[in-house]
């Protein structure tokens, strides 16, 4: 997986944040202060998220040099695609199962918690800490970015390519933060349509990828990691 593509991503996977995460945006703590003070804030926020997007990146850039060592990158990257298939035409009854799963309810106490801690607080450097929570949000659009970035093979290209994916996210969610009021529910509904198909676009990238067809940019062919037969003679 390119590293650029990463910003792809997230930029035109930020229109399903503002579908998904247009109430958090909207409730996050008002500043006294000039506009300057209010686009800090907000920029805070979003930096915040993008810090927590690269951590992640390492983590599975991390895990995905393990896969590349015992030859299983082109198998991630069609198992990730079927995966983003599978979770598209999942029905909502399903869907709505696994949300109520121990394990996601778990993480999301957890972050509402720690969200109405950092409600409570005036200083504007809890709109950092704020940002860093939402990022460990769980999201369906950055568990695919999270593929990409296993995808990608070590550590530094993982780490950089979520960070770029958040970039990508930040226009339209910097956006969002500032002028929030102007997002009604209609909208976001309308928004959330349109996910499904760059889902699919970026599901079938991924399987024509672990492919290995040959296609520059799309589907190039993978090397076979090195394994040194060398002997040595005592």
């Amino acid at each position: 997986m390119e590293i650029w593509t990463g910003f792809l991503i997230g930029l035109f996977g930020s229109i399903h944040c503002i579908g998904m995460c247009g109430p958090i945006v909207l409730a996050l703590p008002s500043t006294s202060g000039s506009n300057w003070v209010v686009l800090i804030t907000r920029i805070l926020y979003n930096f915040g998220r993008i810090l927590t997007y690269a951590f992640l990146g390492a983590v599975f850039g991390l895990f995905g040099s393990r896969l590349v060592l015992i030859g299983l990158q082109q198998n991630t990257s069609i198992l990730i695609g079927v995966i983003i298939l599978v979770a598209v035409l999942m029905p909502v009854k399903y869907k709505n199962y696994l949300a109520q799963t121990k394990i996601y309810q778990s993480i999301n106490s957890l972050i509402k918690f720690l969200f109405s801690r950092l409600m409570s607080r005036k200083a504007n450097s809890s709109f950092l800490l704020f940002g860093i929570v939402n990022g460990f949000l769980p999201c369906g659009f950055v568990y695919v970015a999270i593929g990409g970035a296993v995808a990608t093979e070590n550590v530094l290209s993982g780490t950089l390519f979520m960070a770029l994916f958040g970039l990508g996210t930040l226009p339209i969610m910097l956006a969002a933060s500032i002028l929030g009021k102007h997002i009604n529910a209609s909208l976001r509904s309308k928004i959330n349509r349109i996910m499904p198909v760059l889902a699919v676009i970026l599901a079938i990238i991924f399987i024509l990828r672990g492919l290995n067809l040959g296609i520059p940019y799309l589907s190039p062919k993978l090397s076979a990691p090195q394994v040194n037969t060398e002997v040595i003679c005592h």
